[in-house]
């Protein structure tokens, strides 16, 4: 079986159209893990993503009669990008059934490379049923995307690449897997030629199609899939690749959603490229198994898979990549209701950097905050500060890896205050540097009662703050002098209608 693969992927009619992307040194993620880590750049193919390979070699192998039928597949985008400039490439129609969820970009590639595009179903499994019975009524050829030789030997030409141009075969290759396509490729041709070096597959821990089948010693089918990494939500591994999978793949590896954030973040630090959530899948992966092994001075090698990913979903992945990597804990802490409460509580926690501070008014006596801080390791800090934070009397609650907390609370704190007296609405812009809060909370001094706050950074120059401060109509002035002191731009909301009708 591996050496028919073999000679299958050495045949390969994949450069008329592939790119040989290079295997580039990603020297952040190799100083900080302690290994040699390289990356195989299958984000700057011409589809932005590996899956040209496949598609093309399959279909410029079609007969005569195939071609003139017309193809059709079914894609969550980057499978059915590849099909598209294949069938342009090689003068063919292009059928593509595509999942409704999936990313504009995906959609809009796909038309502009000449491909017609159906929208169906929620999921990869429903838009190929779909496109299963379209094939039948319409005649038309069928692409898989893959579960089909021809395929698997087109995605087995990376590890061709790969073996050419490492120095040194490397100690694993960390590969992402949907349907297994390239998974089965790259494996056989390593296995057959390397058997010593490992083959690792990554998948969502919503979406371990692979990972599930291989436990249960048969493919089986998962009841729903995550769909964050749309590349790989797959509810059934391939039958072929997981025949392949069986006999070659080592080991799965499993990762969250905030693991692959965090992996976007380390790619665009080494490449400046901002890959998709399934395109960085392996190395989320490779960082997990170096973690959880406590490897050092290795030689791995990630598959950049893809980077067709929406600009939308870019604020998600900025907000959940610190987490991810564990360079952000997320608390709550009950202070006293008082003025300078929140001075003393600031001064705790030092210069450390502050991600979020969020605070509304509900009880006289007793006020709970809830705080983010950015740190570089979060275990060992995160002790330090919640050590140094009860041992001055502050109940602390940790909440780094509760959902609620991470998703929705923290966009939610707040609420009506409708017993408050002489509150004041006001919106700030602090310097985006430590200190700016402190120094805050010193001019403030106990003179004023700060009854509502809600801060978080999002990486601009300015960090954006919105305020309810307590201050009766006789130190009107002299508070706004102290805010023209401070020289912070500020603005006065009181009479903001979203204030009314939500917050008092």
């Amino acid at each position: 079986m591996l050496e028919s693969y073999v000679k299958k992927i050495l045949k390969a009619r994949v450069y008329d159209i592939v790119e040989k992307v290079p295997l580039d040194y990603a020297v952040n993620l190799s100083i900080r893990t302690g290994n040699h880590i390289q990356l195989k750049r299958e984000d700057l193919q011409p589809v932005f993503s590996f899956k040209i390979r496949g598609a093309y070699n399959k279909m410029v192998q079609l007969t005569e009669e195939e071609k003139n039928k017309g193809v059709i597949a079914a894609s969550a985008g980057n499978h059915a990008q590849g099909v598209a400039l294949s069938a342009s490439k090689i003068g063919v129609k292009a059928l593509i059934v595509m999942p409704k969820t999936t990313p504009d970009i995906k959609v809009t590639a796909v038309r502009r490379l000449g491909g017609e595009v159906d929208l169906y179903g929620n999921s990869y499994d429903e838009a190929y049923q779909h496109a299963k019975n379209l094939e039948e009524v319409r005649g038309l050829t069928f692409i898989h995307p893959y579960d089909d030789p021809d395929v698997i030997a087109g995605q087995g030409t990376i590890a061709m690449e790969i073996m050419q141009q490492c120095e040194h075969e490397p100690a694993a290759i960390f590969i992402p897997v949907g349907g297994g396509g390239l998974i089965a490729g790259i494996s056989a041709y390593v296995k057959y030629l390397y058997p010593d070096v490992k083959v690792i597959g990554v998948e969502p821990d919503d979406a371990a199609s692979l990972h599930d089948a291989l436990k249960a010693g048969e493919r089986v089918i998962l009841d729903q899939v995550g769909i964050f990494a749309d590349g790989v939500a797959v509810k059934q591994v391939g039958e072929e690749t997981f025949r392949v999978a069986q006999k070659c793949v080592d080991d799965v590896i499993l990762v969250s959603a905030d693991e692959i954030c965090a992996a976007i973040k380390d790619i665009f630090d080494d490449t400046r490229t901002v890959t998709e959530p399934a395109g960085a899948l392996a190395v989320a992966g490779l960082k997990k198994y170096i973690k959880d092994n406590d490897v050092r001075n290795e030689h791995f090698v990630a598959i950049n898979s893809g980077a067709n990913i929406n600009f939308d979903r870019l604020r998600h992945v900025a907000e959940r990549a610190e987490l991810g990597e564990h360079r952000e804990v997320l608390f709550s802490a009950t202070i006293d209701e008082q003025p300078g409460s929140f001075l003393k509580f600031c001064k705790i926690v030092g210069t450390r950097g502050i991600t979020e501070f969020n605070y509304r008014y509900s009880h006289d006596e007793l006020a709970r905050v809830f705080v983010g801080v950015k740190t570089s390791n979060a275990e060992e800090e995160k002790e330090i500060l919640f050590d140094a934070l009860t041992a001055k009397g502050y109940p602390v609650i940790d909440f780094s890896d509760n959902e609620i907390a991470k998703l929705h609370l923290r966009h939610m704190v707040g609420g009506h205050a409708p017993d408050l007296k002489n509150e004041h609405l006001y919106r700030f812009e602090f310097p985006e540097r430590p200190g700016a809060l402190l120094r805050f909370l010193r001019g403030m001094g106990q003179n004023w009662n700060i009854s509502l706050f809600h801060y978080r950074n999002h990486g601009a120059a300015f960090g954006r703050v919105l305020a309810g401060i307590q201050v009766p109509e006789s130190d009107i002035d002299a508070f706004h002098q102290f805010l023209d002191e401070l020289g912070y731009n500020y603005w006065d909301e009181t009479e903001n209608l979203a204030y009314k009708e939500f917050l008092i």
